[in-house]
């Protein structure tokens, strides 16, 4: 029998709330040492092969990245009350965004970029790493969809729809947290304005609500959130950041919570808000946006170092 707290009942509010603080206490635990561990020993290549620089011209680690995966996935193996269904998809959402993502990292190109770019090069013939990238996520998004699914929670006739749907969000969510990564600390800052709202929703009780799904949606969202936290410090301090190891495999862990917790309506509102920030990236820079408006600036900036004047022009003497 799974043991659960002094007087919480399994799928009750005390029970899930202990089951998420478990979950997040897990991935942050788990992602510091794999950190530490790819710090002594990176999982491909040498230190050289994960070094990148930064917006500032100065040396970043990828490192970050496979930590995140490696600690989600770790808590999403050992955190308690999981369905087996759930724990395999989390493991392969997880699993293959990060793989995928470091793929990229590693061995990718900057020849195409943007979905609209990687596309286009495919459409010449042209297979570039990001277009092997989106496929996978896309393939692996399905895949995970496919293994959440409870055939008893929703009807058979919908089944293929709402997989098919749910697979949409698991990929899109990769690909969007991503799209984020460009600045310290900025996609972890996302994934929890987004996470958080989902944490509450699945942690607050209702009576036409589904207690067992709401607790393991707690805990599949507070897994990443908990990694992600973990590692903030070193991507707000310039000293590392995500890449798209760990963004792909945190976009892709909190898309399959939002698949798990949400009906048909709120899966597509987050389909539809994914699709178009994602459409949206292909026109505008995010950077350029969150720059210009004053509240964005701010929780953008927020423990981040300070952006430096730009160099004074100095006139020429007559």
């Amino acid at each position: 029998m799974r043991r659960t707290p002094a007087g919480a009942r399994p799928g009750s509010a005390i029970g899930a709330l202990a089951a998420a603080v478990a979950g997040a206490a897990a991935g942050a635990v788990a992602a510091r040492v794999a950190y530490a561990a790819f710090r002594r020993r990176p999982p491909i290549g040498d230190e050289k092969t994960w070094t990148r620089t930064n917006h500032r011209g100065e040396p970043i680690t990828l490192l970050e990245g496979p930590a995140l995966v490696a600690g989600a996935g770790a808590a999403a193996a050992l955190a308690p009350g999981l369905p087996a269904r759930l724990r395999a998809a989390a493991l392969l959402a997880g699993l293959g965004g990060g793989a995928l993502g470091a793929y990229d990292d590693v061995l990718g190109t900057t020849a195409s970029k943007g979905f609209k770019g990687h596309l286009t090069a495919l459409a010449r013939g042209e297979v570039t790493s990001g277009a092997i990238k989106i496929i996978g996520i896309g393939a692996t998004g399905l895949a995970a969809a496919v293994l959440a699914r409870d055939p008893a929670a929703r009807p058979t006739g919908a089944g293929a729809m709402d997989t098919l749907l749910d697979g949409a969000v698991i990929a899109g969510s990769a690909n969007l947290a991503n799209l984020f990564d460009l600045r310290p600390g900025r996609a972890i800052k996302v994934a929890f304005l987004a996470g958080t709202p989902l944490l509450a929703v699945s942690l607050a009780t209702r009576p036409t609500g589904v207690p067992a799904r709401n607790a393991t949606a707690a805990v599949l969202t507070a897994i990443p959130l908990g990694a992600a936290a973990a590692l903030l410090p070193e991507d707000l301090g310039e000293r590392a950041m995500l890449g798209d190891a760990g963004a792909n495999a945190l976009g892709a862990l909190l898309g399959l919570a939002a698949t798990v917790r949400l009906g048909r309506t709120g899966r597509l509102a987050v389909l539809g808000t994914v699709a178009a920030l994602t459409a949206a990236s292909e026109k505008v820079s995010f950077t350029k946006v969150i720059a210009a408006n004053p509240v964005l600036n701010r929780i953008d900036m927020l423990g981040r170092r300070p952006v430096p004047p730009p160099p004074a022009v100095v006139s020429p003497t007559p």
